[in-house]
Parts: C-alpha cells; structure tokens; sequence
C-alpha cells in the first residue's frame, strides 16, 4: 500500500475514538528507516492549555494497535509509535498555523530572503496562502506557506 493510503486508514481508524476521549490527531506519518518502518501517530488535545502525556499515548497506542491488529492494513512489519508532537512541534498544516497565531515561531525558507533563510517571532496572522511574522526588531515578514521549508513552535524559557 502507498505510505498516504496506509496514514488515510489510520486517520479514519482513529478520528471517532480521538473525538471521543479529547484528542485531535496532529499529523500521522508511515515512514522507513534503515530496513525498519514506522508508524508514527502524533496526537493532542483538544483543549489547547492541556497537554499530553504518557498515560493519554498508551490509551491511543492499545486502541490504535488493537484496530491494526483487526483491519490488519499494512503488509510489512513496522513499529507503531504515538506520541505528543512536543512544545517546539512542526507547523504542518493549514490549521496548525491558524491555532498557533499569536505564539512565537521559527522558520526556515526554502531560499533566502532579505539575505536570511531564518526568521523568528510572533505568528501574526493567516491569509489565503500568505503568513504574517514580527520578528523581534518589530519587523512584518510576509510569508507564502511554499516558501516555508519548516515551521515549528518556538521553546522559550
């Protein structure tokens, strides 16, 4: 099976029970490293000043697992993990960006841009296609989400 098809089974595999329990599902990935594959189920809560921890992992890791073990979808071995997608998650999609405004970011370019490839600060907004960055000099950097090599969640102390 195609590595989207495998993660599209595990979304609808798993979006009653998240619903459910209080979890939404950050971003799911079927990947091979070395000879081995992975399943990798990247889950958060609903509340977004909750987090997750590992007995909330363990719950969705047995339902997920024994839903696999049912459908038996995937022909090879693999390694399911599940887990948070951390404090400095990646930004992956459209509505990671719309939930973290306000928050402070990091992001890479593709190419640089002004003479940097690295921009930093606050998530200002969301556009269409185009984000909206003040890094810390009070600077608006206008952004087109093709442009963005990675994104993640900014960890500040």
């Amino acid at each position: 099976m195609a590595k989207k098809k495998i993660t599209e089974i595990v979304e609808e595999m798993l979006e009653d029970f998240l619903r459910q329990e209080g979890y939404e599902l950050y971003n799911a990935e079927f990947v091979k490293e070395g000879r081995d594959w992975f399943l990798r189920v990247y889950i958060d809560k609903t509340v977004t000043d909750e987090y997750v921890g590992t007995e909330d992992c363990e719950k969705v890791s047995r339902f997920l697992s024994e839903k696999l073990d049912e459908e038996d979808p995937i022909e090879q071995n693999y390694y399911l993990e599940v887990s948070s997608p951390g404090m400095d998650r990646p930004l992956l999609k459209r509505s990671h960006y719309e939930r973290y405004i306000g928050r402070e970011v990091e992001i890479r370019l593709y190419k640089g841009k002004d003479g940097t490839k690295n921009i930093q600060g606050v998530l200002k907004d969301i556009t269409g296609d185009d984000i909206t960055v003040e890094d810390h000099d009070g600077r608006e950097w206008k952004l087109q989400l093709s442009e963005i090599a990675k994104a993640k969640l900014a960890v500040i102390f």
